[in-house]
């Protein structure tokens, strides 16, 4: 089989050959030991690297888009993934100044804040901004939606939009399964957000029709060019639970999941949903009720269990449940136990792409990275 049969076997959970493999994202430090060089790869340095090739104009910033692209695909041809991530993440809005070599300023007088590169921890984060999140009012939010609403009904993805998603596509030529994020679906997490849920439900019912109706146009567009693995969700859930309640899921996000799975099913695409955390009290309504199709980012010391998921709901198909937790700080002798683990679940129950289920921070030791990477291949 191709690594693309494979992974659509598991998704009609038909038989494969080999356990199929993904790890959901690595860190460019981390992807730099693998690749041998510096690695186009990561989380916030990407964001960073996008505002300076922006900064520096519009060839720097295809060279950037090209990079990216290639060194994606080949940490997936080195590790031997049978599902590529052809983009890290991205922040494709030309900053307004640079500070200095690490510190950028976005927007307007009336609207600005200013990120800044932390090169231990690979984070571009937002370090000062106006308004600041503590002054942000309901008003401020009811201001962004009107903005957002008009955007969203003049919105018509393009080839522009998608071009790493229609390079990808050309040049796997269908040998592994390509992830493209779209679907994404969350309600923030900030506390002006979380008021809104009781005391302006509207401005939530807005945001959420908002990003369903974007996440119609893309799926439209990204089933016309071939994708068959759409990446959506978000984060809702911590170590405990959910951070709202399973109410408040059942009357805001459950229906919009319901929208843009049942469309994904019409054009014979699979839509996955992702978050950490603990999602059992949520666990019927998200992995059943839903009709999602997968679930990644399986955060195993939220005590989210394969053999406990595969026995519930047995029509999910389950992405990871390797930690990266456990990567980053346990012993060789416990990585491999975990990869064991999954691998084992996987060949007994089916239906498993096993990997790391998130961010392969950049402390992570090269030791234990290599015990997981050898005992999958070992043991696959």
């Amino acid at each position: 089989m191709t690594s693309y049969e494979r992974v659509l076997n598991v998704f009609k959970h038909q038989k494969v050959d080999k356990i199929p493999v993904y790890h959901i994202g690595f860190s460019s430090k981390i992807a730099s030991l693998l690749l041998g060089r510096e690695a186009y790869i990561g989380g916030g340095i990407q964001q960073w690297r996008e505002a300076k090739a922006l900064w520096e104009g519009e060839e720097a910033h295809k060279e950037f888009l090209q990079r990216s692209l290639q060194d994606a695909l080949e940490i997936a041809e080195i590790l031997d993934m049978d599902i590529v991530r052809a983009s890290y993440w991205r922040l494709p809005i030309k900053p307004a100044k640079k500070i200095d070599e690490y510190t950028f300023l976005y927007g307007d007088e009336n609207n600005w804040h200013i990120r800044r590169f932390n090169p231990i921890t690979e984070t571009f984060e937002i370090v000062q901004q106006y308004p600041s999140k503590i002054e942000r009012s309901f008003e401020d939010i009811e201001r962004d939606l009107e903005k957002k609403e008009e955007e969203i009904e003049k919105y018509n993805p393009t080839h522009e939009d998608f071009s790493d998603v229609l390079m990808a596509l050309k040049l796997l030529n269908n040998r592994r399964a390509l992830r493209v994020a779209a679907g994404g679906l969350q309600i923030p997490l900030d506390t002006i957000w979380l008021e809104a849920i009781y005391l302006r439900p509207d401005l939530i019912e807005r945001y959420i029709n908002i990003q369903v109706e974007k996440a119609i146009k893309d799926i439209n567009f990204l089933s016309a060019i071939g994708v068959k693995l759409v990446f959506g969700g978000g984060d809702l859930a911590n170590d405990k639970g959910p951070i709202y309640s399973p109410d408040v899921f059942r009357r805001f996000l459950l229906p919009g999941i319901k929208r843009v799975t049942e469309l994904c099913h019409r054009l014979g695409l699979f839509y996955l949903f992702g978050s950490d955390g603990n999602l059992w009290p949520i666990g019927k309504e998200l992995f059943e009720d839903s009709g999602i199709d997968g679930y990644y980012e399986i955060d195993r010391r939220a005590g989210m269990d394969l053999k406990k998921l595969r026995s519930q709901f047995p029509r999910l198909t389950l992405i990871g449940n390797i930690s990266s937790h456990t990567l980053h700080t346990g012993s060789k002798y416990e990585v491999i136990e975990e990869t064991l683990d999954c691998i084992d679940t996987a060949r007994e129950f089916g239906g498993i792409i096993v990997g790391c289920s998130n961010y392969i921070v950049p402390q992570t030791p090269i030791e234990n990275l290599l015990a997981m990477v050898e005992t999958i291949r070992k043991y696959r």
